[in-house]
């Protein structure tokens, strides 16, 4: 097996965790929150905290890294407008992604609190979660531009 079906392999996983991972996590924080219910909230916000650590920041980690190999590999420069654009995504993604990580831990913080005093969710876990589903579609449609740019590597120069 050669080295670019191997890092191809790994890149295209790692991209499927990322949206997967991200659409997976945003569907049960929401689906939690609309319950209303704390308890609900504070044990799915517990799993998606999880999640996140363990298969997104993982992706997150390697992404780059089988990119830059793959390019390396096949003879992109990494400069070309598609990969750079990707690049300057992937940033964009992170920008966003790293608050929502944050957020998502307080937002179990103030669900579990709430629970274990019997009552709902206090008005901070509400801003929270505003905040957070705001945050994901910047962060979802970046991830969704650098699939695209991916597959279809358009020509075009942005340096």
């Amino acid at each position: 097996m050669s080295a670019y079906l191997i890092l191809k392999y790994f890149h295209v996983i790692g991209a499927t965790v990322l949206l997967g991972t991200g659409a997976g996590i945003a569907f049960f924080m929401l689906m939690a929150h609309r319950t209303g219910n704390a308890a609900t909230i504070a044990a799915t916000a517990r799993i998606v905290v999880i999640a996140d650590f363990v298969f997104t920041t993982t992706a997150v980690v390697l992404q780059p890294i089988t990119g830059v190999l793959l390019a390396r590999e096949v003879g992109y420069r990494l400069t070309e407008g598609w990969i750079l654009l990707s690049m300057i995504l992937y940033v964009v993604t992170g920008v966003f992604w790293l608050p929502v990580v944050w957020m998502q831990s307080q937002m179990k913080k103030y669900a579990q609190a709430a629970a274990d005093a019997g009552q709902a969710p206090p008005a901070a876990y509400q801003r929270l979660f505003r905040w957070w589903f705001a945050f994901g579609f910047p962060a979802f449609s970046a991830v969704m531009a650098i699939f695209w740019l991916m597959i279809a590597r358009p020509s075009f120069e942005l340096i």
